[in-house]
């Protein structure tokens, strides 16, 4: 069987497949998730808690906040608890379109079109950066007269300075209507064990077809949500955004993502 793309190069998708402890990877991203751990040993559970900020973002806004629609942009390898999943047990009439362009995501996203009967799902393949033809092609499922939540999770960090990632949140929340969401986690340096951590982790990247990353402290985090009206507790540590009260917090007196959710007035 040949494979649409190469397994040989490190691939982000799969890299927090790998972190999450998926088995949707290859050798050369167990490679890239060694080095990682190298710069950072706080990595696996930055990943598995930035997954659990995701779920309970989700829960909050189809339950607490009445939102029925999701656009989830760079939605990564499908693994569990899904958005669609936990925007439909909440509410089974929710839609949801997941948006990438990687090749590796495209391959498993029909393992993300099982929607409840009463809502819909589906995956369109766009560049964040071309935020009109995201909008154009989720509004085939999405109706854009309605509020609707963005869910930009762990993606904005893979956005240079030079394509301006606060531009393309603004342009995003620019075309969804008052009552909607925006939510966004992004890997921050300000905790890293190494004061290096962030070149390194660059220099780890960049091999892959994001071309780098870029991990950006609060101020600047804080930033993608400047218009809106953020939810309580505000633009926090992944861990400590409505943690659930039985579990202790992922990394405990530590911080490599900040997350938060706001609304449009």
């Amino acid at each position: 069987m040949a494979w649409p793309f190469d397994t040989t190069v490190p691939n982000v998708a799969r890299i927090y497949n790998a972190l999450l402890g998926g088995k949707d990877n290859f050798e050369a991203d167990r490679a890239a998730v060694a080095r990682i751990l190298e710069i950072e040993p706080g990595s696996v559970v930055a990943a598995r808690g930035n997954r659990d900020f995701l779920r309970r973002a989700v829960r909050f806004l189809a339950g607490e906040a009445g939102i029925r629609q999701f656009l989830d942009i760079g939605s990564g390898l499908p693994t569990a608890d899904n958005v669609h999943e936990v925007a439909q047990s909440a509410a089974p009439e929710s839609r949801v379109v997941y948006v990438d362009n990687d090749p590796v995501v495209l391959s498993h996203a029909h393992a993300l079109l099982v929607s409840s009967p009463e809502g819909r799902c589906a995956y369109v393949d766009c560049d964040l950066r071309d935020t009109q033809d995201v909008v154009t092609q989720a509004a085939r499922t999405l109706d854009f007269t309605k509020p609707v939540a963005v869910l930009l999770i762990a993606i904005l960090h893979f956005i240079s300075d030079k394509d301006d990632p606060w531009d393309i949140a603004r342009r995003l929340m620019a075309a969804v209507p008052p009552g909607s969401y925006l939510v966004v986690s992004h890997a921050t340096p300000e905790d890293f064990r190494d004061a290096a951590g962030k070149e390194k982790l660059n220099t780890v990247y960049a091999q892959t077809a994001s071309g780098g990353v870029t991990p950006r402290p609060l101020p600047e985090i804080t930033d993608f949500f400047s218009g809106l009206e953020l939810a309580d507790p505000g633009v926090v540590g992944i861990s400590a955004w409505r943690p659930v009260v039985e579990r202790a917090p992922d990394h405990p007196g530590r911080t490599l993502f900040y997350g938060g959710v706001a609304r449009k007035p």
